[in-house]
């Protein structure tokens, strides 16, 4: 098995070569070469070795390739997807460049060290078992995973590919979209800039041409703003909401970027966008200029045979759609920057998600600057899925401990909050989700003190801290305050963003939960109390569930880790649908 998918679906090129499947490889502490089938870390099963408990940090990686004779005279970029943590890349023994960071994709222009014969590609790779100033997000410092700590994942974990283009080309491009004005703003980001230089962009939707433009590009960096709301296609009194994307209408734009110079193409790129807005005021969130209630499940993107390389593009597909068969209408990305392609699915079939990047265990100026680069390239990487409507800059003071008390630490929360705005004005961003807030655009609480089914004093509890805004603020989850230090509440929405965390276990197991029953059944009753009180909260507009699948000993998913459901998906549905409006206070 292998990953065979496009890598890169929201800017496609037809000419590519794959290079996922069996690599040499070893581990630098161990002599000898073996195989791996890459991109799947060789803790996992699916990369044939499994040593989920070895604590070796480095590792190497080798194989040969050879560039078609139809790519000769183009520019050859070397692509990865991820490679967890620090990389050095070498083509016949040269060096190509070299990357840190484990969670979002990098690329070296390798066409001045190929010999046009058959090529050596090699990768040597560090990720520090215990290094605590380095993003790990889930993943344990400890050979045994243990409680919500799971095995750790080295080295390459996405697609690894190659991709020929002309000296002229698009580098990127960047699509934000206004529903107000049913305008969409395409900004082109181009290699370089020649005389006779020109870029015809086509818009279509359901099969629809929107717009067809010639644009003549002066400049490396250059913007068009069009209308997609015109007479071409439904246009309503509420600006095309008709055309607007949601997880109940995923209408998407296909856009064609064709780059010609001296009338020849030069290259071509296939995107799309959606058109979509969001926002939070008067104690609500709006979804396309409406309140929009999320019923979002926490997904913490692990897999049993690939840990987190999902282990085909259709186990992406298969996630969101049984999801959306129990009524839930978005996940929260649960410390992982998630590969493209899932993000891809959730725009597709219509998914929201909360980005999040995976977090330092520690604060220093090397923990602190390593998690602001790798925010800003997943900014750029993501920037054009509509699914993506609200970034968690940070979780459960995580690489943060003593925020409540150090003011460097509160400040290093809003510089994050800021560079996110900064980078994106389209989104929602969360500073801290779960306590210690500083600034942040939705007030978001965990709370799993709901009790077993036995507990009704904690039932009660639970039921009266999340029932008035006075309760949830005076709060104290795991000892930690609602809000950092001097930081107050301002009029944000309200949300519960992790609760539940429910194992479906027998007794005298191992597994791992918040809490536990003993059936299918007790789940749905739980479940259901757990949803009911948070519809009679006063304040709440929406929640993110504890999670969607087991992962290894967290035992506390709806689905077990092979994706099959617990307990009826109509059943958990019929609860979800039941939450069809939420009464905020509105806060003055």
């Amino acid at each position: 098995m292998s990953r065979e998918e496009y890598p890169r679906p929201q800017f496609k090129r037809t000419e590519w070569k794959n290079l996922n499947g069996i690599w040499d490889f070893r581990l630098t502490d161990e002599e000898e070469w073996t195989h791996i089938n890459v991109p799947f870390v060789f803790q996992s099963k699916l990369s044939h070795i499994g040593k989920k408990n070895s604590m070796c940090d480095r590792m190497q990686y080798r194989r040969v390739f050879s560039i078609p004779n139809d790519w000769k005279g183009k520019k050859i970029i070397l692509h990865f997807g991820a490679v967890d943590y620090f990389a050095k890349v070498y083509i016949n023994g040269k060096l190509a460049g070299a990357h840190e960071g484990g969670n979002t994709g990098f690329a070296f222009d390798i066409t001045d060290l190929l010999t046009n014969e058959t090529e050596l590609l090699e990768v040597c790779v560090t990720d520090p078992c215990d290094d605590e100033t380095i993003l790990r997000g889930k993943q344990f410092w400890q050979k045994e995973a243990c409680g919500i700590w799971y095995t750790r994942s080295s080295g390459i974990w996405q697609t690894v590919w190659l991709e020929p283009v002309n000296p002229v080309h698009i580098e990127k491009v960047r699509f934000t979209s206004d529903i107000d004005t049913g305008n969409v703003d395409i900004k082109l980001f181009l290699s370089e800039v020649k005389e006779n230089l020109s870029c015809r962009i086509s818009i279509s939707a359901n099969d629809n041409q929107i717009n067809d433009i010639v644009i003549r590009p002066g400049q490396k960096e250059v913007s068009v703003v069009l209308n997609v709301f015109g007479n071409k296609i439904l246009n309503t009194s509420t600006h095309g909401n008709g055309m607007c994307w949601s997880p109940e209408n995923p209408v998407l734009f296909e856009t064609s970027l064709r780059l010609f110079l001296n009338d020849v193409e030069v290259d071509k790129v296939q995107s799309y966008f959606g058109m979509r807005k969001i926002e939070a005021r008067n104690g609500m969130i709006y979804l396309n200029n409406h309140p929009y209630i999320q019923k979002l499940l926490l997904d913490q993107g692990y897999w049993p045979d690939g840990l987190i390389t999902a282990p085909s593009d259709e186990a992406f597909r298969k996630d969101i759609c049984m999801a959306k068969a129990m009524g839930f209408n978005g996940c929260r990305k649960h410390q992982k920057c998630e590969d493209p392609r899932f993000l891809y699915w959730a725009d597709k079939i219509g998914f929201l998600v909360w980005g999040e990047m995976a977090a330092c265990p520690q604060f220093t100026a090397d923990s602190a600057v390593r998690t602001m680069n790798e925010w800003a390239s997943a900014v750029n990487r993501d920037y054009n899925h509509p699914s993506i409507v609200t970034w968690v800059a940070l979780n459960e003071s995580w690489g943060v401990p003593q925020i409540e008390r150090d003011t460097m630490q509160q400040a290093f929360s809003l510089a994050l909050y800021y560079e996110i705005k900064s980078l994106d004005k389209t989104r929602l961003v969360i500073s801290n989700d779960g306590w210690e807030i500083t600034k942040s655009d939705i007030c978001t609480i965990h709370n799993y003190q709901h009790g077993h089914e036995q507990e009704t004093s904690k039932q009660q509890a639970f039921r009266d801290n999340i029932s008035t805004l006075k309760s949830i603020l005076n709060m104290q989850p795991s000892g930690r305050k609602i809000y950092a230090g001097t930081y107050e509440y301002n009029g944000e929405p309200v949300m519960l963003t992790e609760f539940g965390g429910i194992s479906l276990d027998t007794q005298g197991s191992d597994n791992w939960g918040y809490t536990y029953v003993q059936s299918g059944t007790q789940l749905e009753i739980v479940y259901q109390r757990l949803i009911e009180d948070i519809k009679a909260s006063e304040v709440l507009f929406g929640y993110c569930y504890t999670q969607l699948a087991d992962v290894q000993q967290e035992t506390n998913g709806l689905l077990t880790e092979d994706r099959k459901y617990k307990v009826d998906p109509q059943i958990i549905k019929k609860i979800n649908d039941g939450v069809c409006y939420m009464h905020p206070i509105v806060w003055e």
